[in-house]
């Protein structure tokens, strides 16, 4: 004896299952009086569907991975990481990547993050060093501008003191 649910009803019990409410199906089989075997084939189709709504857009959206941009790779990084094994290998399946390509970006963001950090002490080193140079050079110049001014007012005085002996040598 088959029984028809109302498309709402199966509705009302499909979200039951999903998150928040996350029911188990024995759990619910239990509580709608429904059998297990029906709730698990909605659930099935509810799922089959919902891959099969997100299938065309990736399709349609997807490019080779040669050409995907750096954040692209890194998300990628990043959701595989924390996916077992098998999980990986089903992820990379379903999005057309192979394993040994994650870990080959993941290899080339390593390396040029410890590039750039290697890259920022560099310049760290040399910013101070440049500084260095930079103080050595006012101080430098801070010392000939005294000279300077020191033979400046010699002269002066000394024109002073030829202007001086002039006038008593015309007496």
């Amino acid at each position: 004896m088959t029984t028809k649910y109302s498309k709402e009803r199966k509705e009302a019990i499909i979200n039951k299952m999903l998150p928040p409410s996350s029911m188990s199906v024995p759990e619910l089989a239990k509580q709608e009086n429904i059998p297990y075997g029906t709730l698990y084939t909605w659930k099935q189709i509810y799922i089959d569907k919902i891959q099969q709504d997100q299938k065309p857009k990736a399709e349609s959206t997807s490019i080779s991975t040669k050409q995907w941009t750096a954040e692209q790779k890194l998300a990628t990084i990043i959701e595989t990481s924390t996916l077992s094994e098998q999980e990986r290998h089903e992820y990379c399946r379903k999005n057309g990547l192979y394993s040994a390509e994650i870990d080959s970006w993941k290899a080339v963001i390593i390396k040029e993050t410890e590039k750039s950090v290697t890259q920022v002490k560099a310049d760290k080193n040399e910013l101070k060093k440049l500084r260095s140079e930079n103080n050595s050079l006012k101080k430098e110049l801070h010392r000939k501008e005294k000279a300077l001014a020191e033979t400046a007012a010699l002269l002066v005085l000394r024109k002073k003191l030829d202007t001086l002996w002039e006038e008593d040598g015309d007496v």
